[in-house]
C-alpha cells in the first residue's frame, strides 16, 4: 500500500515538473477577444454602440465560413482601448458547440497548446481545423468553460490595451478550484487574489457573501465568481468585464448609442461598477478605480 502511494507521489511529482517545463504559448491579452454572437439584423447597431462606448473601429465585415463544418456568418473584428471583440452574424444556423465559447485566445501554436490544455485538465470539444486566415480549436475546461484557441497564418501585431479586461467566469463551489488550477497551470498564470467572503451586494444581492477569485496570466485577467446559482438577470450573462478611466463617461456614451444600463453604477470594493445590455442583447459589466 505504502509502495503504491510512493509510486503515485511520483506520478504526480513527473506530471507537475512536466507541466512547469511547458512553454506559455501566449502572445497578448489584445490578441485575445469576447465572442459575440447576435443576429445579422443587429450586427451593424452592436458595433457602432460598442464603438462609441469605447472608442476604437472595426475592421470591415465579411461574409465566411469560421466553422469546421458548413456555415455562413458575418465576421468582423471590433477593437477598442480596452477590449476586443469578435462579433458573428450567422446568416445560417450555428453549428454545435459554437455560440458556446466565451472568448478567442490567440498562441504561438495551436496544436501544442491544445495538448497542453489537455494535459492541464481541458477536454478538446472541437478538433483543430482550419479557417480562412488559420486554424481553431475549441477547448472546454472543468466546470464547462468554454473557450477558442487560434492560430494566424499571418502572425498581427496590435497595440497593448489602456486598461486590460477581465474574462468574467460564473462557477459552482464544486468546480471552481478544478477549473482554477487546471487553467493556472495552462496559462502559466498566477491567483491574484481569492476572497471568500466578498460581498454578495457585487452581484447584486441584499446580504451574504461569495467567493470571488482573480486570475492574472499572458492571456490577461479573469475573474471567477463562485455561486450558488441564485443570481437576478443580467449576473451571469456578461461575459467580459471593460476596466475604463471614467465610468460615468463611459455609461453616458452608452445610452447615447442606443445601449442599455440595466444595472446603475455603484460601489464595488476598490471599483464602482455597472452593467450595460448592447443593441442585440449582448451584456457587458464596465468598472473604473474608485
Amino acid at each position: 500500500m505504502r509502495l503504491h502511494s510512493l509510486f503515485a507521489s511520483l506520478a504526480l511529482l513527473a506530471s507537475s515538473a512536466s507541466l512547469a517545463s511547458t512553454p506559455d504559448y501566449a502572445v497578448g491579452a489584445q490578441y485575445d477577444t469576447t465572442h459575440v454572437y447576435v443576429a445579422p439584423s443587429d450586427v451593424d447597431a452592436f458595433v457602432r454602440s460598442f464603438t462609441a462606448t469605447f472608442g476604437g473601429q472595426s475592421t470591415r465585415q465579411v461574409v465566411v465560413t469560421v466553422t469546421p463544418t458548413p456555415s455562413s456568418t458575418s465576421s468582423q473584428l471590433v477593437q477598442t482601448p480596452v477590449g476586443t471583440v469578435s462579433v458573428f452574424g450567422f446568416r445560417t444556423p450555428v453549428p454545435y458547440p459554437f455560440g458556446l465559447e466565451r472568448t478567442g485566445y490567440l498562441v504561438t501554436d495551436l496544436d501544442a497548446a491544445v495538448r497542453a490544455a489537455n494535459a492541464a485538465g481541458a477536454a478538446t470539444l472541437v478538433a483543430p481545423f482550419d479557417d480562412p486566415i488559420g486554424r481553431d480549436a475549441i477547448v472546454t475546461w472543468p466546470g464547462g468553460v468554454n473557450m477558442q484557441l487560434y492560430w494566424h497564418t499571418k502572425k498581427p501585431a496590435y497595440a497593448a490595451f489602456e486598461h486590460v479586461p477581465e474574462n468574467r467566469i460564473y462557477l459552482p463551489a464544486g468546480s471552481a478550484d478544478a477549473f482554477v488550477n487546471a487553467f493556472v497551470r495552462f496559462a502559466h498564470g498566477k491567483v491574484v487574489s481569492d476572497v471568500r467572503d466578498a460581498p454578495a451586494a457585487e452581484l447584486g444581492r441584499k446580504d451574504g457573501t461569495y467567493r470571488r477569485i482573480r486570475i492574472a496570466s499572458g492571456y490577461g485577467k479573469a475573474t471567477v465568481l463562485v455561486t450558488d446559482g441564485h443570481l437576478d438577470w443580467p449576473y451571469g450573462t456578461e461575459l467580459t468585464g471593460y476596466e475604463v478611466s471614467d465610468l460615468d463617461a463611459t455609461l453616458a456614451r452608452a445610452r447615447e448609442s442606443g445601449a442599455k444600463v440595466v444595472v446603475d453604477a455603484h460601489a464595488e470594493g476598490d471599483r464602482r461598477a455597472a452593467m450595460v445590455q448592447f443593441p442585440g442583447g449582448h451584456v457587458a459589466e464596465i468598472h473604473s478605480g474608485q
